[in-house]
């Protein structure tokens, strides 16, 4: 193996050191935040019940039925959060779990008893 070969070796060992370090990061800052959201910022918006055959009873709030910014904020958390329905948002206190599918909706299930 020739100096430039172990020198790229090397460099390419770093450079994945450094972006796994990146993704640990990401999922901390990802808890920091999950935790100090109150279930408030998503109880403002309107939602509308929808009766599930799959998954049980649920509710879509939809963007041009809420407040913009309201909506936008609890969006925002979700989007951050990669909530979909088989990683769903929730903190330990809150009453529903949140997620994103397709664009400009917010569905939640209420959560079951612990």
């Amino acid at each position: 193996m020739s100096e430039t070969e172990k020198v790229l070796e090397i460099l390419s060992d770093i450079g994945n050191a450094l972006e796994s370090l990146g993704v640990n990061i990401k999922h901390q800052i990802g808890t920091l935040i999950k935790v100090s959201v109150k279930e408030e910022t998503f109880l403002a918006l309107a939602f509308e019940e929808q009766p599930g055959n799959k998954i049980g009873a649920y509710a879509v709030a939809y963007e041009k039925n809420n407040i913009p910014d309201k909506f936008q904020q609890a969006y925002n958390i979700l989007k951050q959060n990669n909530a979909t329905i088989n990683h769903r948002y929730h903190g330990d206190a809150y009453t529903y779990s949140y997620w994103l599918y397709g664009e400009g909706k917010i569905y939640r299930q209420k959560l079951k008893p612990k």
